[in-house]
């Protein structure tokens, strides 16, 4: 993957949009779980356990769960087939991968070079297809099929566990999420900036734990949406082919009017456009580019509040204490990722554990990293991706009792 980056970084800005310099580290970042799960294959320990009677022992196994159907999605195209292949294959899984159906070529790329570094016949299979339902119908009543790994829309995610419980399938679940970012008035105001808009604007807002929700403490909100309206003034929109371009095209049509509805609805309801707030003409391209946008006087009730916009909209919101701002970063069934920008110690661990989020980003807008666990909870998923707890999504435990 690494000797090939440049040509996987094309297919997948070809096909999906995102500038051409995160699309090279998104390789450099998929890359990265299969090294760390070769490495954790060789930890996948059991365990002998003292036993109550002199004649007996007791052995802990750990095997592999089976056949794992892996379902990703367009976002992140051959980063998240990684996070599941790595810890499935390292278990001694063999797996069938669904792409999403916008971006095929990404992962049959790499399907490719898991052909070329030998992998044995019938051990990786990735399938591509128009319409996904023949799929799920066809994983969910084999019984072979042992374990669901999906990332996608909290909707489908829903119907997808339902259906497991037909068999009892082993099931995770990376769904969506409504990430607040918190910026508190001892906040270092520039790094704050930054964060936020590598946690907004990066693949053009198209991220599961993108910063949905902007809370700004009152004191320092005119500093700061001015330096992020600057910020924003900066991001290039165009092709992802060009070196100067930030933002890239949304996915489809409908991405597109989503985020026409959500700011729509913001200034109907209060907000004022501080920067961009429509769609981009690109010469050349599509009709899916959307100026990276910055709504101010946002509230709560906005659909840009209470929906993933999953586009390039940022909206702020003005907070007094840290009480009503964890109430309000908390009032979601989302939990996903949260992000803190405070440098108060005893703030960053109120926050770290008052949050309702399963990832946690103090003072860094890009916590993800592949010896990490990445996974929500409340409506945001189930299990952990990454990390050396990854691993055990793909395993079962087989107790032994032994009488001498």
């Amino acid at each position: 993957m690494l000797e090939r980056q440049e040509r996987l970084a094309t297919v997948m800005t070809l096909e999906q949009g995102k500038p051409i310099a995160e699309a090279r580290g998104e390789i450099v970042y998929a890359a990265g779980f299969l090294n760390w799960f070769a490495g954790e294959a060789e930890r996948v320990y059991g365990m002998t356990i003292p036993a109550s009677a002199a004649h007996k022992r007791i052995l802990v196994l750990r095997q592999p769960v089976g056949v794992a159907a892996l379902i990703t999605p367009w976002n992140f195209p051959t980063a998240m087939l990684t996070r599941k292949l790595g810890p499935a294959l390292a278990a001694g899984c063999t797996v069938v991968c669904k792409p999403a159906e916008q971006t095929p070529l990404s992962a049959l790329e790499l399907g490719r070079l898991f052909v070329e570094a030998g992998a044995p016949a019938g051990v990786v299979n990735i399938l591509s297809m128009h319409a996904p339902q023949p799929f799920a119908d066809a994983v969910f009543n084999d019984q072979r099929v042992r374990k669901i790994s999906f990332t996608g829309s909290t909707e489908v995610g829903k119907q997808l566990l339902a259906r497991s419980a037909e068999q009892v399938k082993r099931v995770s679940l990376e769904l969506g999420g409504n990430a607040p970012l918190i910026v508190f008035a001892d906040a270092d105001i520039e790094r704050a900036v930054a964060g936020a808009v590598a946690a907004k604007f990066r693949n053009a807002g198209q991220t599961c734990v993108c910063a949905n929700r902007i809370f700004v403490h009152r004191q320092v909100y005119p500093e700061f949406s001015a330096q992020l309206q600057a910020a924003v003034a900066r991001l290039h929109v165009g092709s992802g082919l060009d070196p100067a371009t930030s933002i890239g095209p949304l996915i489809d049509q409908a991405a597109l009017e989503k985020v026409q509805r959500h700011v729509s609805d913001a200034q109907q309801l209060g907000a004022r456009v501080l920067s961009g707030g429509g769609a981009a003409a690109v010469a050349g391209g599509t009709d899916l580019f959307w100026q990276p946008t910055l709504l101010a006087d946002a509230a709560p009730d906005m659909l840009v509040s209470s929906e993933e916009t999953f586009g390039p909209v940022a909206p702020l919101i003005a907070f007094d204490s840290e009480e009503a701002v964890l109430a309000q970063a908390n009032a979601t069934q989302y939990g996903l990722a949260a992000y803190v920008f405070t440098s108060d110690i005893g703030r960053i661990f109120r926050m770290a554990e008052g949050l309702e989020y399963g990832i946690i980003g103090v003072n860094d807008g890009l916590p993800s990293a592949p010896q990490a666990p990445f996974g929500g909870v409340k409506e945001s998923g189930l299990g952990r991706e990454g990390g050396p707890t990854g691993i055990d999504e793909y395993l079962n435990i087989k107790y032994v009792a032994l009488s001498l």
